[in-house]
């Protein structure tokens, strides 16, 4: 049975995770994006500093996937979502997922890379998962408002957004008409 528990403070096994992982985006994602390993303890813990709260996915005693949440005021954000390529498609992500969005009771964004043939499988997920992509008008100033990345990592990324995040938009919309 596959248990959802918060990252332990051993951060070995969820780097392992990670950077097993992201190899999918070697030689997709751009080149100037990829570095090896993609996340190093450091930034993991700088990341954790920062207020991403990390969630594991476990089954007997093995960690299967890592997916974090982080709370930017307004909006939350799903952080480093990724799950061991011997486990994907059997709803580790899924649970991971909906794991997550249960904590936040806030519109909740998800950035990811636009073109990479990994990224358009993650897409997929997450639209499948009830999210949908952010109109390009919106996505650049998602991403320098509550992401810390380098303009290329903004040009290459879309944003996917919650059902409570176009509600919230129409809202908007509907108050600041005339």
């Amino acid at each position: 049975m596959v248990l959802i528990r918060m990252l332990e403070p051993d951060l070995g096994a969820t780097l392992a995770i990670i950077n097993e992982a992201a190899r999918a985006y070697r030689g997709v994602i751009p080149a100037d994006r990829w570095h090896e390993p993609y996340m190093s303890p450091d930034e993991l813990e700088k990341e954790i500093a920062d207020g991403v709260i990390c969630w594991v996915a476990e089954e007997d005693g093995r960690l299967l996937g890592v997916m974090g949440i982080q709370d930017k005021g307004e909006v939350a954000l799903v952080r480093h979502a990724y799950v061991m390529p011997t486990v994907r498609r059997k709803g580790v992500g899924t649970r991971l997922l909906r794991h997550v969005e249960g904590l936040a009771a806030k519109p909740v964004l998800i950035g990811t890379w636009a073109d990479a043939s990994w990224a358009i499988w993650a897409i997929y997920f997450y639209r499948r998962n009830g999210f949908t992509l952010v109109p390009k008008r919106h996505k650049d100033t998602l991403l320098r408002r509550y992401w810390s990345i380098p303009a290329r990592q903004v040009e290459t990324s879309v944003v996917l957004a919650d059902a409570r995040w176009a509600k919230a938009q129409q809202r908007t919309s509907v108050v600041g008409s005339p």
